[in-house]
């Protein structure tokens, strides 16, 4: 099937000349049009920051009254000049800074909601895009590197929320009252003054910010790079402890995490840059206008509250104009935050449902694979033309040396990939016809490799089947010859497992994914070398449990230990992707074949293994009675 792109993935770039483009597809998670009540937020936060504004703009007419009022040769106080008074003055401004400065915290507690729901919007989406992909997106990519991704871009989207609504349109409201304020009170020339400041302060700020977003880019790449390999680390972490390679790991960290400190200095240190170039430029615009005030003074067309007043509308006017630098400056830092989290949900889907798929219906369980081809990459085959047949209720067995494409058997029943030629099918139906969750939710499996989640036994084995209750949760324990087990661990079925199960032995893990299963009750059994990595004794206890569990349902063994497949309706062997002999165990055995020298050579290996053991206990025995023989000969 031909994979298809995201249709509702935006394009996101901090690429100069694509911010307005980016915000624009950013815009439903800014506005949400499901949600009424946080729109009626973002009015009201906007409407307390427009007055705390417009309060702000005042405040240099303030200024001038006093100064006027206090200047030397001043006339008779009017009734605004007395207004204009020192104390007056003072609790007016202290008066405006707390009206200001509560509408800020109103401000930000009416929209605290809106950024984290935009937050978890996007974190949400993209989690779920992540188990849409296919099986090969995931063995490609590291899983440190991808929580990281999800963590920065989550947090790029709620600066972006925060800066759009609350910062970027009161800001530009509040330079246009100055402006206006500036020409009312002055003339022309200061504005043209402040507008060539302005363009000029914008200019650098935008050149400086896309300069660094590419340091940012890097500071990112690092980042994610040392992550990735701190995670996989540490879930590796007994391997580290066999080879004692703990200070390689130091220096592997070491060395990605130097990347980092490179690039996160290159980071601060062109902001600051970007700050001094900014307070250069600013600062020549207000000496200007402040030598032009100065001279009018002089000449008599201004008083010295006109003076002072520039300057205040000048300070004033610098508060929002550094604001824009900062706004871009955001905005394009969290763009390039978001860059990677936004390509991951432009990954296609390699397997996706067809449209208006129905659900698989299984009445016997009958699998068959027709004549199918597989490669994972293109100039290696994998499969090359296999047809088989699980008839309702049997169970068949696939053997063959390492590499010959069995495991490979189990993902395309499962639909992790589609197949690159021939058909599938359950009980006639194609499985590319049906939807994904119907048909996995009637293949039950117990792969070789038991992963358990973090979490305690029950939840574990209610995996099969969340809405068990806790009596079937037991029950499905006990069938799987495990629930002894738990009954003696002091927390029961309440004990924690621990990352990937590892508080639990092979075998233990290996019955929980069986008692899992078997809760999950499906028609169809998958089991992929599920006793390849247990010793002879554990095996056989697993293997009477699967034994319960395959009993009347149509079962698919992917074996290792061919002992595990002697009672199989039919065992078939593969090599180099093609089916090479099939049939019974002692048939297979009688054409002395591929299987015949596999048997024999594993047989030879048990019992090599199995002399071992019994000369072991045979040593430990000796040592034993000759040491019940020195303690007798002592006393």
């Amino acid at each position: 099937m031909t994979p298809h792109q995201t249709a509702s993935a935006p394009k996101i770039s901090a690429d100069s000349g694509r911010t307005l483009q980016s915000l624009k597809a950013l815009w439903p998670h800014i506005w949400p049009h499901d949600r009424g009540d946080l729109k009626l937020r973002v009015v009201v936060a906007m409407v307390f920051l427009l007055v705390g504004k417009v309060l702000t703009v005042l405040l240099p007419y303030a200024y001038k009254w006093a100064t006027d009022a206090l200047a030397p040769g001043a006339t008779a106080p009017t009734a605004v000049q007395y207004l204009a008074a020192p104390v007056l003055l003072v609790i007016a401004y202290g008066v405006i800074r707390i009206i200001f400065n509560g509408f800020n915290q109103l401000r930000d507690a009416l929209f605290a909601s809106v950024g984290q729901h935009a937050v978890r919007q996007l974190a949400n989406r993209t989690f779920r895009h992540l188990h849409e992909l296919s099986l090969r997106f995931h063995l490609e990519r590291r899983t440190g590197g991808l929580s990281r991704i999800i963590e920065r871009g989550a947090n790029g989207i709620e600066t972006i929320v925060r800066m759009t609504i609350l910062a970027g349109i009161p800001t530009l409201l509040e330079f246009a009252l100055m402006a206006g304020v500036i020409a009312w009170q002055f003339d022309w020339t200061y504005v043209a003054v402040m507008a060539v400041t302005v363009w000029l302060y914008v200019w650098f700020s935008v050149k400086a910010s896309d300069w660094r977003i590419r340091i940012r880019r890097d500071m990112n790449d690092a980042d994610t790079d040392s992550m990735s390999k701190a995670v996989d680390s540490l879930l590796n972490f007994e391997t580290v402890k066999y080879f004692n390679n703990e200070p390689m790991e130091a220096e592997r960290y070491d060395r990605a995490t130097a990347k980092y400190e490179n690039a996160a200095t290159r980071t601060y240190t062109s902001l600051a840059w970007l700050n001094f170039g900014q307070a250069v430029i600013f600062t020549v615009g207000m000496v200007i206008t402040m030598v032009m005030s100065a001279q009018a003074v002089l000449a008599g067309t201004q008083t010295i509250g006109d003076f002072v007043m520039i300057n205040a509308l000048m300070t004033q006017l610098s508060m929002p104009l550094n604001f824009i630098g900062t706004l871009y400056r955001e905005i394009s830092q969290g763009l390039a935050d978001m860059e990677a989290m936004f390509k991951v949900l432009d990954v296609p889907a390699e397997v996706v449902d067809r449209p208006g798929a129905p659900a698989l219906d299984v009445k016997a369980g009958v699998i068959r694979f027709e004549d199918v081809h597989f490669s994972y990459d293109p100039d290696r085959a994998i499969l090359r033309g296999i047809s088989f047949e699980v008839p309702a209720g049997r169970t068949i067995a696939i053997v063959g040396p390492s590499g010959a494409g069995k495991s490979t058997i189990s993902r395309l029943l499962f639909r992790f990939y589609d197949v690159g030629a021939g058909r599938i099918t359950i009980d006639g139906q194609d499985i590319r016809d049906v939807t994904q969750a119907s048909l996995r939710q009637r293949i039950g499996m117990v792969p070789q490799d038991t992963v358990l989640f973090n979490d305690t036994i029950a939840y574990n084995i209610r995996y099969g089947r969340p809405s068990a209750s806790e009596a079937e949760v037991r029950e499905a324990a006990r069938m799987a010859q495990i629930s002894d087990f738990i009954e003696r661990l002091p927390k029961g079925f309440d004990t924690e497992v621990g990352e990937r199960g590892l508080k639990l032995s092979g075998g233990e893990k290996q019955r929980v994914a069986i008692a899992r299963t078997i809760l999950k009750a499906p028609p169809i059994l998958m089991l992929d070398e599920a006793t390849s990595a247990l010793d002879t004794h554990t095996e056989r206890e697993i293997q009477t449990a699967l034994d319960q569990v395959s009993l009347n349902r149509t079962t698919l063994v992917i074996a290792h230990r061919l002992s595990t497949v002697v009672n199989a309706d039919e065992i078939i062997v593969l090599e180099h992707g093609v089916i090479v002999e099939r049939g019974r165990h002692q048939d297979l055995l009688d054409h002395g074949g591929l299987y015949a020298s596999m048997w024999e050579r594993q047989r030879a290996v048990d019992e090599a293994r199995e002399r071992l053991r019994v000369t072991e206990e045979q040593d430990t025995l000796g040592l034993a009675v000759k040491t019940r023989r020195a303690e007798t000969a002592a006393e």
